[in-house]
């Protein structure tokens, strides 16, 4: 009884510092922090008020890896802005896997796994009397886990809930944690609590490497999109949860999906809008592959940039359909080094197989290569593109005529 009551207690003291006229690193939340740590947890923190800092005493599990840089991941994601300032790493994710985290055949088994980000969750896969050990499991998960591999998440509790507070209290404390998935966001206060937790309890070593991914799944999210995408420096993806959102909305899932082409839509445009990852919804119907592919193709034509998992089985589906495919990525190679040949003569727009090519277009290609190389892919060489596109490829030669062809004539228009 008087643990539940001081659980409680710790846990209104902390909302009640984070709403608090006060700075980000203010001393009064850090009293509270350090005072509510001694509540909720066996491992003590060590306050730095010089810099309003905290880090982990130094344990068995967690010393030795303290001062390991966290797995490096290159990506299509972009951070909002410089946190702590430095450039934050990019890092891909064309596929987020869930784990169970109170199930610990999958927590070890999810190792092995091709996934681009692993998220052990405490959520919906955890029961409500398994929340306990959950948070214990993923946090051996987490420091048994090696460095760059997947990126290693955890789904938290919804803020709100009564259970985000002390599911943070435990996983911030790895030093190999590097990102938060924070479910059901309906506001940028969601965020920020998430974000002030993390400045207050992850390690200093570590801490700046903690991304938030925040997933919308209510009519409420949807409205809030521009809030909650530019509500902290750490946001660094938006998810859609399909599921949570057609139950908000009294929605009737279809295979075909128009039910929903709104909130994805509104999900792909914030993100793109303010440098973030959009991460599709989960295919449910796990042991077909056509409808799997058919989901993953429509949200990359939509701008997603990956989609959920729940089965191993859809993994490689989905790390290969949300990669450029051959003939795009020799197309935008082709034009690439066409607009840079061009460029060197002055000239804007040019023409490309009969088709007008302008910055726009360029743009499009550069994107379409940096997705390429952020998946390990190595881009063609001219004479490789020719095989790939066939008689339709134009290889721009460096005084700016079009192999194969009598000129290749700049457009003014």
């Amino acid at each position: 009884m008087m643990s539940t009551f001081r659980n409680a207690a710790a846990r209104s003291s902390m909302r009640h510092a984070l709403t608090a006229p006060k700075g980000r690193y203010s001393h009064g939340l850090l009293q509270v922090v350090s005072r509510n740590s001694r509540l909720l947890s066996t491992t003590p923190s060590l306050w730095t008020p010089e810099t309003g800092s905290s880090s982990t005493a130094p344990s068995s599990s967690t010393s030795a890896s303290a001062s390991a840089s966290p797995g490096s991941l290159s990506g299509a994601g972009g951070a909002n802005s410089h946190i702590f300032g430095s450039e934050p790493e990019k890092r891909i994710r064309r596929s987020i896997f869930y784990v169970p985290g109170s199930d610990e055949r999958k927590l070890k088994s999810s190792l092995s796994l091709a996934a681009d980000c692993l998220v052990y969750d405490l959520e919906d896969g955890v029961a409500h009397n398994r929340k306990n050990i959950a948070r214990e499991m993923v946090f051996d998960a987490l420091e048994a886990s090696e460095h760059r591999k997947a990126e290693k998440a955890v789904r938290i509790n919804a803020v709100g809930s009564g259970l985000e507070f002390d599911d943070l209290n435990v996983v911030l404390r790895s030093s190999r944690l590097q990102a938060i998935v924070i479910p059901k966001v309906q506001s940028a206060k969601d965020v920020q609590f998430v974000s002030q937790m993390v400045d207050s309890v992850a390690p200093f070593i570590t801490r700046k490497n903690v991304r938030i991914i925040a997933s919308i799944e209510s009519a409420l999210g949807v409205m809030n999109l521009k809030e909650i995408a530019t509500s902290d420096p750490r946001v660094d993806a938006l998810v859609f949860a399909a599921e949570d959102y057609c139950a908000d909305l009294g929605l009737t899932r279809t295979r075909e999906g128009t039910e929903m082409l709104y909130g994805r839509s509104a999900i792909v445009t914030a993100a793109h809008a303010y440098g973030l990852q959009a991460i599709d919804l989960v295919c449910m119907d796990y042991k077909n592959d056509d409808i799997l592919r058919e989901e993953c193709e429509f949200g990359r034509r939509m701008g997603f940039l990956g989609k959920q998992a729940v089965h191993p089985r859809q993994l490689e589906i989905i790390q290969r359909c949300f990669l450029p495919t051959d003939q795009e990525i020799a197309r935008a190679a082709d034009i690439s080094e066409g607009y840079q040949e061009h460029s060197k003569r002055g000239v804007g727009a040019f023409n490309y197989n009969g088709k007008v090519i302008d910055l726009p277009v360029v743009k499009w290609a550069e994107k379409i290569l940096s997705r390429a190389r952020q998946g390990g892919v190595t881009i063609p060489s001219p004479e490789e593109r020719q095989k790939i596109l066939g008689s339709t490829s134009t290889t721009i030669a460096a005084g700016g005529a079009a192999n194969g062809s009598k000129d290749s004539p700049a457009l003014t228009a």
